[in-house]
C-alpha cells in the first residue's frame, strides 16, 4: 500500500489517539481530524504553530514516518528518522560496512548510468536534443572517474532550461531553484525512509562522502529519480506564471512525488514502492546475492 504524505502548513496541534494521528486546531470551528499512524509515510511540518507530541513522535519512528520540519522560508530544512528499521540490523550494517570498494565503483557506476539515461529521457520527451547524454552513459566506466554524471548534468540543465536567461542549477540559486530543492528535499526523505527499512545506515554513502552529511547514501541512491522530480517542476513552470515564492498550490503540485508512477522492470509501482525495491535491491547487493540495483526507467 502507498503511504500518505501530510502536509501541515497552518497552526495545529497533533498528538496521539489510539493508533491515529489526531490533528486539532486553534480555530474552535474547524472540526478535528484522524488519520491512522500506519497510513502515514511522510509528514511535513511547515508552521511555527504545529505543535507535536512525544507520544505521536514516538509511534511515528516506530512505524518509519520521515518527518520534514521547514524554516522559516518554508523550504525542508531537518529530517526525522528511526535509528533502524530493520529486525536484523546488526547483519545488514556489517554487510554494508565490509563493501569492498570495487562493489561501490560498480554501484556508483550503475547509479551514475541509470542518472544520465533518466535525464536523456526527460529531454527526448520534451523533444530536446539528447544525443550528448546517450554518448556518456555508455562510456561510464566503475566509479565514473572520467566525471561523466558533471558533464552530462551541465549540458542537461543548459538544455532543459535554455529558455531561462543565466540559469544555473545551484541550492542557493534563482528559480526554479527553490522548486528543484522543494522536490529533492522530499524526493531525498523517500529514499532515506526505505533505506532504513532495509536495514542500511544512510550516512556511509557508495560514492558521496561528506563528514557533515547524515544521508551521504540517500544522495548517491536518489541520483536517477531526481529526473522525475525535474519533469513535475517542468509541468509547474507551464503552469504558473509567478514562481519566486512557493505557495501552497506550488507545493501541494510538488508533494505528488512520492505517488506519482514510475517504471520498474517493465512495470508501474508508485514512486515510494519503487524506492523500497531499489533499497531492498542495493541490499541485497552489499550481501553478494545479486550484482545489480534496480532502478526506475523513464521512458
Amino acid at each position: 500500500m502507498i503511504k500518505r504524505t501530510l502536509y501541515f502548513g497552518n497552526p495545529g496541534y497533533l498528538r496521539k489517539n489510539s493508533q491515529q494521528l489526531l490533528i486539532e486546531y486553534p480555530d474552535k470551528d474547524k472540526d478535528s481530524s484522524t488519520v491512522p499512524i500506519e497510513d502515514i509515510g511522510i509528514m511535513i511540518l511547515d508552521h511555527p504553530q504545529v505543535t507535536i507530541t512525544q507520544a505521536l513522535l514516538s509511534s511515528l519512528v516506530e512505524n518509519n514516518v520521515a518527518i520534514i520540519n521547514c524554516n522559516y522560508q518554508h523550504l525542508p530544512e531537518g529530517l526525522m528518522l528511526p535509528m533502524y528499521g530493520h529486525h536484523a540490523f546488526t547483519e545488514k550494517v556489517r554487510e554494508q560496512v565490509n563493501a569492498s570498494e570495487p562493489l561501490k565503483k560498480n554501484l556508483w557506476q550503475q547509479t551514475v548510468i541509470a542518472k544520465i539515461n533518466n535525464q536523456s529521457a526527460v529531454l527526448k520527451t520534451l523533444g530536446l536534443k539528447n544525443n550528448n547524454m546517450q554518448y556518456w552513459s555508455e562510456k561510464v566506466r566503475s566509479g565514473d572517474p572520467d566525471n561523466y554524471e558533471a558533464r552530462a548534468a551541465a549540458y542537461y540543465w543548459d538544455v532543459l532550461f535554455e529558455g531561462i536567461p543565466d540559469f544555473r542549477r545551484h541550492r542557493y540559486g534563482d528559480p526554479p531553484n527553490n522548486l528543484l530543492n522543494y522536490g529533492y528535499a522530499v524526493l531525498r526523505a523517500v529514499i532515506a525512509r526505505s533505506l532504513v527499512a532495509s536495514g542500511l545506515m544512510t550516512f556511509m554513502g557508495i560514492h558521496h562522502r561528506n563528514k557533515y552529511n547524515p544521508y551521504c547514501l540517500a544522495d548517491d541512491i536518489m541520483e536517477p529519480y531526481r529526473p522525475y522530480v525535474d519533469l513535475v517542476v517542468i509541468d509547474i513552470l507551464k503552469q504558473e506564471d509567478e514562481i519566486e515564492e512557493l505557495t501552497t498550490d506550488i507545493k501541494r503540485k510538488l508533494l505528488i512525488i512520492p505517488a506519482m508512477d514510475i517504471t520498474m522492470n517493465g512495470q508501474k509501482s508508485p514512486l515510494m514502492l519503487g524506492a523500497g525495491r531499489t533499497s531492498a535491491s542495493l541490499m541485497r547487493c552489499f550481501e553478494k546475492s545479486e550484482r545489480k540495483i534496480i532502478y526506475p526507467k523513464l521512458l
